[in-house]
């Protein structure tokens, strides 16, 4: 069985959103892979106690606990290894993960972005799209690099800018969009991976 382990810090709306396609396409029985576990930086993350509802592990690495970004990231990687990963999802986890724990999960970890990458790395991505007139926004599925939101492109999801659109309807917009693309990246991924296996 290939693991999935999901990384949040919120609500985890993505990480639902995966898990629920995981149940309704039975990921187990037809790719032989299942999430395995939700962990978070946040022990108020309201997404841990939806996949708690649903019999699925979780635990929290609080960052606030560790004096610096490498010890942080060795707490979260002993965690994350804890449930042989097979891949790890990035979902609205709000660290900059070290060149250390990127290259730990190097082929094997994926996050989803707000933007139509490569425009608008980084954060406020919504209110930056609308400030340079874009008429396009929408999300990108990438692979995990060093370089943050630079990763190879996996999946991508258009949607227009509005006129009169503000960052939460356009954020809505997008997200409306993750939750569509972002399941069916990681089914593919973990295809992917297991086509790669020597047979």
């Amino acid at each position: 069985m290939k693991n999935i382990v999901i990384l949040i810090s919120g609500a985890g709306s993505n990480m639902a959103a995966i898990v629920t396609c995981a149940e309704q396409e039975d990921w187990a029985r037809r790719h032989g892979a299942r999430v395995a576990a939700v962990i978070s930086n946040r022990a108020d993350a309201a997404g841990l106690a939806w996949a708690q509802a649903r019999g699925i592990a979780t635990a929290v690495v609080d960052h606030k606990a560790y004096a610096s970004r490498e010890a942080f990231d060795a707490a979260l990687a002993q965690v994350v290894d804890a449930h042989a990963p097979a891949l790890v999802v990035l979902a609205g986890f709000m660290r900059i993960l070290t060149p250390g724990f990127v290259q730990r999960y190097a082929g094997r970890m994926v996050n989803i972005h707000p933007s139509l990458l490569p425009a608008f790395p980084g954060l406020d991505t919504h209110q930056r799209a609308i400030d340079a007139g874009c008429t396009l926004a929408g999300a990108t599925v990438h692979e995990v690099t060093p370089e943050l939101d630079h990763g190879p492109i996996l999946a991508q999801a258009a949607v227009p800018v509005l006129p009169g659109d503000t960052r939460q309807t356009l954020a809505a917009r997008v997200l409306s969009q993750e939750h569509l693309i972002y399941p069916r990246a990681v089914r593919e991924k973990i295809q992917a991976l297991a086509a790669a296996e020597p047979q």
